[in-house]
């Protein structure tokens, strides 16, 4: 049985990623920081199995800016994988606290690194998530693992060193190290600060009358969506490789924010038009058609109550759309589009789930939250 660490165990990649190496035969354990409040949600029901549970399943608290914690957790695991998930990844914030962002995301990569040497362990393998946001000021399009850098915020320059430190200390150590550069993959487990899921959480609120508009920075970025649980597996695949390599995991297709936007107002029947222009832009309410709610929830006996609902809260020419500057980033990144062919020949590694099927994914996710539970 193959021992594995997971840190960021309670993200969304870490969760997905739990699930496929417990199918698989590992023995997983996460790291997760001590919280005042609970953080567990998207194991919990891993977490409530007793047959995984302290068998197959192991979390122990840590935090990748202490060092001797990672030192003894690597002393007593001695795992075979080792996947970095952990980070302090949301890319606007990471202006608001750069050095958190630098203490987390860089050196944290750094002292698990040395961790490994200290520690000793030959021959385990490491997977650093990286990220597209590396590209930022893109160079070329589309994007490949030889695209020069150019990162545009705080975090996608921590990211950028956990990047080439992965690289130094595979070539300088012959550790077995690399780096998962993976364009934007979202789900319904993605965070609720994070665009995709503002924008499907927000109209779901919005269809049950508990928000009036949903606020917005630039509706013009393009992004290479794709499925989160198949770049769980690239990342399995990566460390399976019989060399160690850096791999970018995209679709090959990018979308604007705004089109995100009218393919999840289109899914719970709300056709928009966009009026106005830049900050001044608004997204209001052309059609409402109910009945592609109720077939995408399936509510049977509880449509003429959300219909209802439904009514009350929409009506044609709201603006539910807003754009609030404040969203703006310092720095913007105008377009992240990825070359994955390097993963498709190499690792046999392929994004299937389209775009539409994404949002529509994430859609009923939210919908189903909202109609059914209340939140």
């Amino acid at each position: 049985m193959k021992k594995a660490i997971i840190t960021g165990i309670t993200g969304q990649d870490g969760s997905y990623l739990t699930e496929i190496l417990l199918k698989k035969g590992y023995e997983v354990h996460g790291i997760i920081r001590k919280s005042s409040s609970f953080n567990t949600g998207r194991i919990d029901h891993l977490y409530a199995d007793k047959d995984i549970l302290n068998k197959t399943l192991f979390l122990h608290y840590g935090d990748l800016v202490d060092t001797s914690n990672l030192n003894r957790l690597l002393e007593r695991i001695e795992p075979d994988e080792i996947y970095n998930l952990a980070a302090q990844s949301h890319v606007k914030v990471s202006f608001e606290i750069p050095d958190y962002t630098a203490q987390v995301d860089a050196l944290g990569t750094l002292r698990f690194l040395d961790a490994i040497r200290e520690v000793g362990l030959k021959r385990v393998k490491f997977y650093q998530a990286s990220t597209s946001e590396l590209f930022g000021k893109v160079q070329e399009v589309p994007q490949s693992e030889k695209t020069p850098f150019y990162p545009r915020s705080p975090y996608g320059v921590a990211k950028l060193y956990g990047y080439w430190i992965i690289v130094n200390y595979r070539e300088a150590y012959d550790i077995f190290a690399c780096n998962g550069i993976l364009f934007n993959h979202e789900s319904p487990r993605r965070g609720e600060t994070f665009v995709t899921r503002k924008i499907t959480r927000a109209a779901s609120a919005i269809a049950a009358g508990l928000q009036k508009t949903l606020s917005l920075g630039n509706l013009d970025a393009k992004r290479d969506w794709g499925f989160a649980p198949e770049y769980c597996e690239g990342m399995w695949k990566i460390l399976q490789h019989k060399k160690a390599e850096d791999f970018v995991l995209a679709t090959g297709e990018a979308h604007t924010v705004k089109e995100f936007v009218e393919l999840t107002f289109n899914e719970i029947g709300i056709e928009l038009e966009w009026k106005g222009k830049a900050e001044s832009e608004k997204g209001v309410v052309k059609k409402i058609d109910y009945s592609k709610t109720e077939k995408l929830l399936d509510l049977n006996n509880k449509s003429a109550q959300y219909r209802y609902n439904f009514s009350k809260a929409i009506k044609k020419g709201d603006a539910v759309i807003v754009i609030d500057p404040n969203y703006y980033r310092p720095t913007e990144v105008d377009l992240l589009i990825g070359d994955p062919s390097k993963a498709n020949k190499l690792l046999g590694w392929k994004a299937k789930t389209k775009f539409s099927n994404l949002v529509r994914l994430m859609v009923k996710s939210d919908m189903e939250k909202i109609f059914t539970r209340g939140y």
